[in-house]
């Protein structure tokens, strides 16, 4: 990290996170809001990983097959340990995106789209806060 670079943008002022054109500075409260609500997505995903990987442990060990268990059963156990699996995986990647927009907010680089480098906008972190890319770059991506 270069010595121009912030540490803590919340401490730094409003002027280190970038606004889209006609958008108004971010202010002290709302960096500091930002920044609790994306540590408190961080702790909730990780409690919600916690959850899915102890029920997960617990449908791994009752097994699914064996003496006396129908078809029926089997099956029941295996669709729900197939939703189980992806609820984990998208709790995951859920994290994964916060603690980037929490990595970035902490290194001053919150606010700016990875793919463009412009403005993501400050009405799209303040809905979204995990974003790391601009509406424009978001739709193209999904395009593909």
């Amino acid at each position: 990290m270069s010595p121009a670079r912030r540490t803590d943008p919340v401490v730094n002022g409003p002027a280190s996170i970038p606004v889209a054109e006609g958008e108004e500075p971010w202010t002290q409260e709302e960096l500091t809001e930002i920044r609790e609500e994306l540590t408190g997505e961080v702790a909730r995903l990780e409690r919600a990983i916690a959850v899915a990987q102890a029920g997960l442990e617990d449908l791994f060990s009752d097994g699914s097959e064996g003496a006396g268990r129908d078809a029926a059963d089997v099956g029941s156990t295996n669709f729900e340990r197939d939703q189980e699996m992806s609820l984990a995986q998208n709790a995951r990647e859920m994290l994964e995106q916060a603690q980037l927009a929490l990595r970035l907010f902490d290194s001053g680089d919150y606010g700016s789209c990875e793919s463009c480098g412009r403005p993501i906008g400050k009405d799209r972190l303040q809905v979204f806060p995990r974003a790391t890319l601009c509406m424009d770059c978001k739709k193209r991506e999904e395009r593909r």
